[in-house]
């Protein structure tokens, strides 16, 4: 097993073995595979876990989650990329609705995957934005995360009333021409979104570590995950989207993400770089000999 470093560890240490033999122990019992997620990113994580649980260290987790499958659900969600807001980053969603979406409407049928969906949020959003383009009709969004526990939440679309405001600031922001209150139904102490925009929605459970393509997408929408993986996971997982999309079609990553140092930066065009809004080539650069 490599040792070497990664995203800001300073290896060898003790902690880190552990850490990468955690991961190797996950990965070996039960398929699920972060061996390549930032390891900065993963000991925080486990830190916390540790603090919450009481164990003694690390390896006592691994010892754990071995021999008791039913803490697996929780070592999931732990590592799990689930921040996220609905209408996170107006300015992206202003760029969509000028840019992309006006692209979208000469198709006579549209297909998004939001790929690391966390609870739906963007994908709610998505949706409310092809309602008022008057697209949702003829659309379909494929609403997937590794981490059935997320899947499940972005399914029942229920977010806290605390962070509604947010919310309705956020759409205000992209233009939205309704009331946001028009989205959701109050139930106790959250807010249920439309069921119109979750009918659009295709739910599955879908890991971008280990799975393969899903289907000619129109749009791919993975913001604010990247940032998580190592280079060798962000290589493949780009590689995974420039093949799920049709010739002409968009790529949308988060603020903090970047083609720039990708293999297969190549395939695609810019459309609108500082919300990192990416078209995928319709003619394809020919390779270079060796």
């Amino acid at each position: 097993m490599a040792l070497a470093m990664t995203h800001g560890t300073h290896l060898p240490q003790p902690e880190i073995i552990e850490l990468r033999l955690l991961l190797e122990a996950i990965y070996q019992a039960y398929g699920y595979d972060f061996r390549n997620y930032s390891l900065a990113h993963l000991k925080r994580r486990v830190e916390q876990r540790l603090a919450l649980s009481g164990f003694a260290s690390i390896s006592h987790l691994q010892h754990e989650i071995l021999h008791n499958p039913e803490l697996l659900p929780v070592i999931l969600q732990d590592l799990s990329i689930n921040v996220s807001e609905m209408f996170r980053d107006p300015s992206f969603y202003q760029a969509l609705r000028a840019e992309v979406l006006p692209i979208l409407e000469t198709y006579p049928s549209i297909r998004i995957w939001h790929a690391g969906c966390a609870a739906g949020q963007e994908a709610y959003s998505m949706a409310i934005l092809l309602h008022e383009a008057e697209l949702l009709e003829r659309s379909t969004l494929f609403v997937t995360d590794f981490n059935p526990r997320l899947v499940a939440l972005a399914q029942e679309g229920r977010y806290p009333l605390s962070a509604i405001k947010k919310y309705t600031a956020n759409y205000q922001a992209t233009g939205g021409s309704n009331s946001f209150a028009e989205y959701y139904t109050v139930r106790g102490n959250h807010a249920e979104m439309a069921a119109f925009l979750r009918d659009r929605m295709v739910f599955s459970e879908h890991n971008l570590a280990t799975d393969g393509v899903f289907g000619e997408m129109h749009l791919v929408v993975c913001r604010n995950v990247l940032i998580y993986f190592d280079a060798q996971l962000q290589n493949r997982v780009l590689g995974l989207f420039a093949e799920s999309l049709c010739p002409g079609g968009f790529l949308c990553l988060g603020s903090k993400e970047t083609l720039r140092f990708s293999k297969h930066a190549p395939i695609f065009e810019a459309v609108v770089e500082r919300e990192r809004i990416y078209r995928k080539r319709r003619h394809q650069p020919l390779e270079e000999s060796p």
